[in-house]
């Protein structure tokens, strides 16, 4: 059944559920499921497999907006689909649900992380405690500027929402992008961290944070309200300060 079928007589309590089947060459099925209170994205695309087609691809986990793992592109924007209610989607009585962007698809709703999670060490977005560790914990005052520099982006749970929504990744896949550059600008601001020098190599280079153009669309779709552009503003400015105390 086409949508427009199945649009043109829906009744108040039936919802028209427009689902990508497929890999990157695939087509959208159309479904049509109950309305029901308070239905989450996530409650649609599970009762199609359960009720329709147990064949369907998608991931989740958690439920509650713990890991990101359901984050999927609903009406034309990228969204966790458990935290998302369908009345709050834009369309009434319509769904159109699609695989994260920028990431190859593996089949239906479900696309690989690799590469996202690949930048991620690219960017050396792990703590570097060097050759020879304190014995003791650190002691970090939550009220410095660069412990709130770093609390600014800490949240951040590698959903992949903001990969999705960027459009540099969109244009330059090697793009290291806002979650891996973010990443860095927390441990940039770890008094701690002892791999600074390989972390500003690594993300001042082609792909790294000199690239972004600062069009805000990691934050604006941010599920956590974090701030990846200002993250990488921040790595920005820390860069030239570098390269101008290189110069000095």
């Amino acid at each position: 059944m086409s949508v427009e079928a199945a649009t043109a007589d829906i009744g108040a309590g039936r919802l028209v559920v427009r689902v990508w089947r497929g890999a990157a060459n695939g087509a959208f099925q159309t479904f049509e499921v109950a309305r029901r209170p308070n239905q989450t994205v996530l409650d649609v695309v599970t009762e199609i497999q359960r009720e329709h087609d147990p064949s369907l691809a998608y991931r989740f986990a958690c439920r509650v907006g713990m890991c990101g793992s359901c984050a999927m592109i609903v009406n034309g924007r990228p969204r966790w689909t458990c935290r998302t209610r369908v009345a709050k989607t834009g369309q009434d009585g319509v769904l159109t649900l699609e695989p994260l962007r920028n990431l190859p698809i593996v089949k239906d709703l479900a696309v690989d992380m690799e590469a996202f999670f690949t930048k991620w060490r690219d960017a050396k977005g792990f703590f570097e405690p060097g050759p020879a560790p304190a014995d003791d914990f650190a002691v970090v005052k939550p009220d410095s500027p660069e412990r709130r520099a770093a609390d600014a982006g800490v949240e951040c749970i590698n959903c992949g929402v903001c990969y999705s929504a960027c459009d540099v990744v969109s244009w330059n896949p090697d793009y290291l992008g806002p979650a891996a550059l973010n990443r860095a600008w927390t441990l940039v601001n770890d008094v701690r961290d002892k791999g600074q020098k390989a972390r500003m190599g690594a993300i001042s280079g082609d792909v790294g944070c000199h690239s972004c153009h600062s069009h805000m669309s990691c934050t604006e779709f941010c599920p956590k309200s974090l701030g990846p552009t200002f993250a990488i503003a921040g790595l920005k400015r820390e860069t030239a300060k570098r390269a101008w105390r290189r110069r000095s």
